[in-house]
């Protein structure tokens, strides 16, 4: 089968099935990505074995046909090329919804829940080989193309190639001879015209015992010279372990394409040992089209995988086929809705795209409202702007006010933080949408009752303002909003010392008092350490930015933090902040602690910024609210509410 062109949407976890199936939400989530002209979709992994249930919505191979089925037909009819995750995460798992044993091939606990997998025997390992041929037999059986063999992140097979969990000291001390068993099992299964592709880590990050980039092209090109029962036909390679389950797929801290080298020295192995016979795909943050083309055209790879980049954008590859790449909606690498393997369970979406993994249920933006009438948004932030655009869309004529000279609001600030500068990106895009939708701009200028034509509807999305403060400030104190800082602050400038103005921060030494722990408090820590100064952060968490553990990022920003030299009180509460003291106290002791510095940084929650909606609603508008002046969040929640405000309108 030939895909129409190089670009791959990837396996990963979406919590879209029902029970253990792949369901009708699988069907239109990937129908959406084949439409918008992916060259290959890669279903969610599916559990090969009834020992692996990793989490609750993970497919299981057995109960799959039926939608694998329907699948490979709607995306087979978009000329989509369809291949079926496989795998088992081994001592990666969890017991919580199996309530049985882990299995895999040492004794090494795993890394979240601490569990003490069971040693896999010889009977075990064959259940397991058996189950991939099965599973496989079904995934062609329904229709699908091929399979992909996973040996990357939450993978048995990895566990047995690597000297991190393959602790054996019997036949499997040859650390190959489980990943070549499973693939032989498929091949068998599946016949010589069905395509096997193989998930490869080809860096564990952990070079004491794990997988390095050294020795990664030579167990490839192993795996790429057999050219008959234990044949491949395809390679994608991904980095990360057990150790480093965040890795293989990043926030923005990690830039974009990072793995491109590595893919590079891969690819070179491969063609050595087996030609063009096997084409690499390179996955690694490639979000950007002109990235995804270099990659491509400098012999990086073959193809290239670009899923959350499409998660954003289900069109992705047509606009950029068709001339239109700047109108791509652009991934901002953040996150925090396309993790979805945690205690929260959701189902997988999109921070800039809420429509991504609602397909099934959501209202499609393309059609024509019933009755077409004027609309005003009061608002140039995220929630504005998507209200703005798809208003617009929708056929209503619609007008836009900002208060300040320029689109974007709190996503240009967001921007400022480390690792968050694509969300600059985002707000470009949206504004760009809005201007050349051809709605009526209006900047520098205040809304209220009398400016606003009291006929139209108007959508509220004025965004929050700073919280009321839950501790004491003298007079003489120095107190800044996370806020105030990001709007003081140019990354890209930052001194060790500041000069100390009317538009600048102060000196001296800082606390951030974070009780959310979030990527603002975190983040603003970071810049102030960048800048050379003495930093302190309190938090009444038990660990420093506890929520970035949802993104992947709470180990690498507690290691960037100590590095860089911070000062971390944990299990606190801010209780004063007078000229030169700050006081925190034990949430537990109530043992107070007076910490020396010159001014507060607080990255607390905020409150809506909700007037302007209330004078309408007493002025007898027909008014609604979308975003921070509804209840302050995060970006996904201003982009979902300002898109759904828009669909009310009919």
């Amino acid at each position: 089968m030939i895909a129409p062109n190089r670009v791959v949407f990837g396996a990963h976890e979406t919590n879209l099935g029902r029970d253990r199936s792949i369901s009708e939400r699988h069907v239109a989530y990937y129908l959406s990505r084949a439409s918008g002209g992916a060259g290959m979709i890669v279903t969610e992994e599916a559990s090969v074995h009834e020992s692996d249930w990793p989490y609750e919505r993970a497919p299981l191979a057995v109960d799959c046909a039926d939608g694998w089925s329907r699948v490979s037909e709607a995306c087979h009819n978009e000329s989509s090329v369809v291949l079926a995750a496989l795998n088992h995460a081994g001592g990666q798992g969890t017991s919580h919804w199996s309530q049985r044993e882990l299995w895999a091939p040492g004794r090494v606990p795993e890394v979240n829940t601490r569990e003490v997998p069971k040693l896999m025997e010889q009977p075990d390992i064959d259940a397991v080989v058996s189950g991939f041929g099965a599973a496989a037999s079904i995934a062609v059986s329904a229709g699908c193309d091929g399979v992909e063999i996973s040996a990357g992140q939450f993978s048995l097979v990895r566990q047995f190639l690597s000297g991190l969990t393959n602790t054996r000291d019997d036949q499997y001390r040859d650390r190959t001879l489980f990943a070549k068993q499973v693939i032989r099992a498929v091949r068998r299964a599946i016949g010589p015209d069905k395509v096997i592709s193989f998930r490869l880590s080809c860096d564990e990050l952990a070079p004491w015992a794990g997988i390095t980039p050294e020795m990664a092209p030579e167990l490839a090109a192993n795996f790429v010279a057999d050219t008959d029962e234990a044949r491949i036909d395809l390679l994608t390679v991904v980095r990360g372990s057990i150790f480093s389950t965040g890795s293989t797929r990043p926030d923005g801290h990690d830039a974009p394409g990072f793995n491109l080298e590595l893919c590079r020295s891969i690819r070179s192995a491969v063609r050595e040992a087996a030609g063009d016979r096997v084409p690499v795909v390179a996955q690694g943050s490639i979000v950007d089209t002109l990235q995804a083309e270099w990659a491509l055209e400098d012999g990086v790879a073959d193809a290239v995988e670009m899923t959350r980049a499409q998660m954003a954008d289900p069109n992705l590859v047509n606009k950029a086929a068709t001339g239109r790449a700047e109108r791509i909606r652009p991934c901002v690498l953040c996150n925090q809705m396309c993790m979805v393997r945690d205690n929260r369970n959701p189902m997988v979406t999109c921070v800039v795209n809420p429509m991504s993994g609602h397909e099934f249920e959501d209202e499609p933006l393309v059609g024509t409202a019933t009755i077409s009438s004027e609309v005003q948004v009061v608002g140039g932030g995220a929630a504005g702007m998507e209200a703005a655009r798809v208003a617009n869309i929708r056929g209503h004529t619609v007008r836009l006010f900002e208060a300040s000279d320029s689109l974007g609001g709190d996503l240009l600030q967001i921007a400022k933080l480390p690792g968050r500068d694509r969300f600059s990106l985002f707000a470009d895009w949206l504004a760009a949408e809005v201007h050349e939708l051809g709605v009526e701009v209006n900047t520098s200028m205040e809304a209220n009752p009398t400016k606003l034509d009291s006929t139209s509807h108007v959508i509220v999305a004025t965004g929050s303002r700073n919280g009321d403060p839950t501790y004491s400030v003298t007079k003489a104190a120095m107190v800044l909003s996370a806020g105030d800082v990001l709007a003081a602050l140019d990354p890209s400038v930052l001194e060790d010392d500041l000069p100390n103005g009317e538009n600048d921060l102060p000196n001296g030494a800082v606390l951030v008092w974070d009780p959310i722990g979030g990527p603002v408090g975190i983040g603003v820590a970071e810049l102030l350490l960048a800048g050379g100064r003495e930093v302190h952060l309190a938090t009444p968490d038990y660990i420093v930015g506890n929520e970035l553990a949802r993104a992947g990022d709470l180990g690498p920003a507690n290691a960037r933090l100590a590095q860089a030299g911070l000062h971390a009180h944990r299990r606190c509460s801010l209780r004063s902040v007078k000229k030169g003291t700050a006081t925190l106290a034990d949430r537990f002791s109530e043992e107070l602690l007076e910490v020396p510095v010159e001014w507060v940084v607080d990255a607390g929650h905020r409150l809506p910024r909700d007037d302007l909606f209330h004078e309408l609603e007493a002025a007898g508008f027909k008014a609604s609210q979308a975003g921070d002046s509804v209840a302050p969040r995060t970006v996904h929640e201003a982009v979902l509410e300002g898109r759904r405000r828009a669909l009310d309108l009919g």
